[in-house]
């Protein structure tokens, strides 16, 4: 079976998965809200379930800060008080990943006069891969290499995350296309990026579909999550 073949097969049972994958590269989740963005990927990083927990948690935070006006800018979520934001989320290590990572973007904005959207996208189109660990963004505690490429991918970049359960789905693949798989995070990006053209794919849309198969309660979460999706 050729590699295509193996892809489409696992492709289509996620064919909503374009749309959502056009507008995280458009920097428009969350809408287009890079304080939203940032908090998510932040609790994102400590490995709970994105839409049982994550997702809920997000949109408590929009609720309780973002929509009356309370944070407006990543300035804002930089400066904000650390008690506060633990009433919605009790990680310290999320919140000052979040607050390190908006202060940075924000410095961005304002070196370069760009809005917060703005900062995010300069910063992603520009952040490297191969020297992720010494990348601003990447030294600060708590972003690892998946928080690292999540971002990117929020700014616009078409790439993927080297996740346990990216990784787990693309060696499955691997597998039945007799294609070995790498050994590093960044050699798996690297033939995720070369292999998306050649089965006629963006690599973040094979990213996101390695998540949205995964099954919970006995359906997909493309599926058990339809309506949450197009708003995040």
């Amino acid at each position: 079976m050729k590699l295509k073949e193996i892809v489409d097969s696992y492709m289509q049972q996620v064919p909503e998965v374009k749309d959502y994958c056009e507008r995280c590269l458009k920097t428009e989740r969350w809408d287009s809200n890079a304080v939203l963005m940032v908090v998510d990927a932040a609790f994102t990083s400590i490995g709970l379930n994105y839409f049982q927990v994550v997702v809920p948690k997000v949109e408590n935070f929009r609720q309780e800060f973002v929509g009356p006006g309370r944070i407006r800018t990543l300035e804002d979520l930089a400066a904000a008080n650390d008690d506060e934001l633990e009433s919605i989320w009790k990680n310290k290590r999320s919140w000052q990943m979040a607050k390190s990572v908006a202060s940075y973007l924000a410095r961005i904005g304002k070196d370069k006069g760009l809005n917060d959207r703005q900062a995010f996208i300069y910063w992603a189109k520009h952040a490297q891969l191969d020297d992720w660990g010494k990348d601003p963004v990447g030294e600060i505690k708590g972003v690892g290499i998946n928080s690292f490429q999540y971002l990117r991918m929020m700014g616009g970049v078409d790439t993927v995350m080297p996740d346990k359960i990216v990784k787990r789905v693309i060696a499955e693949i691997l597998d039945k296309a007799n294609i070995e798989m790498p050994s590093t995070d960044i050699e798996f990006v690297r033939l995720m990026e070369r292999m998306a053209p050649e089965v006629d794919y963006r690599a973040i849309e094979l990213c996101w579909m390695t998540w949205l198969i995964q099954s919970e309660a006995g359906m997909s979460r493309m599926e058990k999550y339809s309506r949450l999706l197009p708003r995040i």
